[in-house]
């Protein structure tokens, strides 16, 4: 049967979370968003060099590099595995499909790992706007079947999970959603804060002043992401994946669904999450009080709990 889950309002933690907040919005202060610099490469330097809205990527040693084929050429892959591995998580990062590395969250992708006792494969998928849409959806769909094909020989297991953080949370719902029948071969999804219409939800034409993620800068990511098309056409299923037939939504693994309550990207969780039961699927929607977009990735308290239930969500679905 499927499910509904809603996370119980905290005001000690709400509290904490206003002022942490605060303190967030003095730091990034001064910070240009990306449709100001309207430079996707000049943003991702100066993202490596710990310049923009998140903190600096800093690479782990216990990450491993390589590559799987793909169809676009050979896809890379960061892979992190600990002594005892009983699953392995299909990560799939965040950025607007523009931004973002698969070396990006080293640190909490190992902790994750040794949590919950499962190898992470992250993608580095090809990224807009030199390889606007398909390729990044290409690589992560190609993947999830090198994934499934050789998992158990290569990493020891087939039990599966995918997930992602927004724009990878929405390619991870569009990866299922290619893999048809196949897409059964995960047990579950983890989506964090995830988008999933292209054309706008009533909350993302709202987002005027949103912290991290404002309107302006979404439709700066569509645009690099889906030049050219129009509103109604970024609403084909296979771009925004809440408009999908019915039929096809049917029998996708169970699903957690989380966002926060300030978070631009609020009903597009809360739509998808709704679709996703009303295809007979089980679905757990998490709403986080006072939660920015990507505040799993700030050191916050709420990010510090939210990461925990990550880690015993996803060990709990490998069994």
């Amino acid at each position: 049967m499927a499910t509904q889950g809603f996370s119980t309002v905290d005001e000690d933690v709400a509290d904490r979370t206003r002022r942490e907040n605060a303190a967030l919005a003095r730091t990034l202060a001064g910070v240009p968003e990306p449709h100001e610099v309207d430079d996707a490469p000049a943003i991702r330097a100066a993202r490596e060099a710990g310049k923009g809205a998140f903190p600096a990527p800093l690479p782990l040693p216990e990450g491993t590099d390589r590559t799987i084929p793909g169809r676009g050429g050979p896809v890379p892959v960061r892979v992190f595995r600990p002594d005892r591995v009983r699953g392995v998580y299909l990560h799939l990062h965040g950025g607007g499909w523009t931004l973002g590395t698969a070396r990006g969250q080293d640190a909490a992708l190992w902790d994750l790992a040794r949590a919950a006792g499962i190898a992470v494969v992250s993608v580095e998928y090809r990224l807009a706007p030199e390889h606007p849409y398909p390729a990044g959806p290409d690589d992560c769909e190609d993947a999830a079947r090198w994934l499934i094909a050789v998992g158990a020989a290569e990493l020891g297991t087939d039990r599966l999970v995918i997930g992602g953080e927004s724009a990878g949370a929405h390619l991870a719902v569009g990866t299922l959603l290619r893999l048809g029948a196949r897409a059964r071969a995960f047990r579950a999804a983890q989506l964090c804060f995830g988008v999933y219409d292209l054309s706008m939800t009533p909350s993302q034409r709202h987002g005027h002043d949103t912290m991290i993620l404002s309107r302006a800068t979404l439709a700066w990511f569509y645009d690099q992401f889906l030049p050219g098309r129009t509103p109604e056409q970024r609403r084909d299923p296979a771009v925004s994946p809440l408009y999908a037939d019915p039929g096809d939504l049917r029998g996708l693994p169970p699903a957690r669904f989380v966002v926060g309550t300030a978070d631009p990207l609020l009903d597009d969780s809360l739509f998808m999450a709704a679709r996703w039961r009303a295809a007979g699927n089980d679905a757990d929607l998490v709403v986080v009080a006072e939660a920015v977009h990507a505040f799993t990735s700030f050191p916050m308290t709420i990010a510090r709990r939210e990461l925990a239930r990550q880690a015993g969500h996803i060990g709990a679905a490998v069994g």
